[in-house]
């Protein structure tokens, strides 16, 4: 051991390993060293620190604007209608009707089904008919309906069911078997007009089910009026009319489930018709015509000073950028030294403050082989004194990186990484092995 140091001092050198070293520790050192543990209290008083990063020319936050002519856009007013068009319609409804079960009236056809009788056959082997007899009676003007056998039965003015009760009671009267079936097959007592502006005006019969003044206007074809705007639903119900705008139906469903009740007459009226004022829309949509080609050729002046103007904004972007790119311009920057994986000046972005893991970082990042976790140090002057504050951060454990993108970079900071006490001695044994070989050799030479 005492001929391999010999030999190396004779060498005449030594591997110096770079490290920070605090005034305490190098008292000849040109530069005072403080080193402080970057902790959330150091890195709050580092951070207020003054800083204002550089900002990108304005020309990158603007947008191309041209000047207001909206005085020469404005498009004419939509063709009204003429002086003696209608005001605003009237909304008038209708009180409400409170569905009831329906009553039979005179027209209405009922449907009688009972038991046919057994043939002589059928009786004397025993089998029964299983047939049914189906017969439809309408109700005449007094009221009733005439059953064969068993005579005239009051039916008008009632219920399906109380009708069933005086059938029932009439065939047992008539010693008739008095099993059967009734039901309305047609209805013809109960109706509402629907007229005007509908595909097909019509009669819509009241069924058991209430009729709605949607459904009936459907039964009917469907609202068929030109203009909307001016055309309503009248109703007219007990020598009273009401009326619905048509707007206002489609737009309100309440008003669509009216009830209608038997006499109602319900009349769609266009009131004002288009064709007293096609003159007038033709003059109308001629100035419209004119007006729309004088402002097509401001739009066509403003898009040739907008591209103009768009031109000029990215043409000082491209300056800018040629600049930058030539290093030609004021730019902040920091140092990265020690065990990195490229050791590098970097620039400080624009607009905002950087942190000390995207120095760190970038570019590679630290080698994790040959740097030492627990020697990561954020060097940086005092100002005007001639002294240096060394930040000190053990990522020995990985949770304290996350100080790392808290701590604020400023201008001229050095970021430095420490190698591996490993690394260290490898170093020295590449340098100076050799050197001992070729000094050895050198010695026998001369023997």
């Amino acid at each position: 051991m005492l001929c391999v140091l010999l030999l190396i001092s004779g060498c005449g050198a030594a591997y110096i390993a770079p490290s920070v070293e605090p005034a305490s520790r190098n008292e000849s050192a040109p530069v005072d060293i403080v080193v402080v543990s970057m902790t959330p209290q150091a890195i709050a008083a580092a951070n207020a620190s003054p800083y204002s990063p550089r900002r990108v020319p304005g020309a990158f936050g603007q947008t191309a604007s041209v000047p207001n002519r909206a005085d020469q856009l404005d498009l004419p007013q939509t063709p009204g209608r003429p002086v003696d068009r209608p005001t605003a319609l009237e909304l008038r409804v209708p009180p409400a009707v409170t569905p009831a079960s329906y009553r039979i009236g005179i027209s209405d056809v009922l449907l009688l089904a009972t038991r046919a009788p057994a043939t002589e056959a059928e009786a004397l082997t025993g089998i029964l008919a299983a047939q049914n007899q189906r017969q439809g009676y309408t109700v005449q003007d007094d009221g009733t309906i005439a059953i064969p056998n068993a005579g005239r039965v009051q039916v008008a003015g009632r219920t399906v069911e109380d009708a069933e009760a005086m059938v029932f009671q009439a065939l047992v009267a008539a010693e008739l078997d008095p099993t059967f079936s009734l039901e309305i097959a047609e209805f013809n007592s109960k109706r509402v007009s629907i007229g005007g502006a509908v595909g097909q005006p019509a009669l819509v019969p009241i069924t058991l089910q209430p009729l709605r003044l949607g459904e009936a206007l459907q039964l009917a074809g469907g609202i068929v009026a030109v203009d909307q705007d001016y055309a309503s639903i009248r109703l007219f119900r007990n020598g009273t009319l009401y009326q619905i705008p048509l707007n206002d139906f489609y737009t309100q469903s309440r008003l669509q489930r009216i009830v209608l009740t038997e006499g109602d007459a319900v009349f769609v009226d266009t009131q004002y018709e288009l064709d007293r004022a096609q003159q007038y829309f033709t003059d109308q949509l001629a100035l419209v015509e004119a007006e729309n080609s004088a402002r097509a050729n401001v739009l066509n002046q403003l898009q040739t000073e907008f591209t103009i103007r768009r031109e000029q904004l990215q043409e000082q972007r491209d300056n800018f950028a040629a600049l930058t790119e030539l290093d030609a311009l004021e730019r902040d920057y920091v140092y990265r030294s020690g065990e990195l994986v490229r050791q590098s000046r970097i620039a400080l972005p624009y607009g905002r403050v950087a942190n000390l893991a995207d120095a760190i970082y970038a570019e590679g990042g630290f080698d994790n082989a040959r740097g030492n976790p627990s020697q990561i140090y954020l060097l940086r002057g005092f100002g005007t004194s001639a002294g240096v504050r060394a930040y000190h951060l053990d990522a020995r454990n990985p949770g304290n990186l996350i100080l790392a993108t808290h701590m604020q970079l400023r201008p001229n900071d050095f970021i430095f990484i420490e190698e591996q006490p490993i690394t260290k001695w490898n170093r020295v044994v590449s340098q100076f092995v050799p050197s001992l070989f070729n000094q050895a050799a050198s010695l026998s030479t001369g023997l």
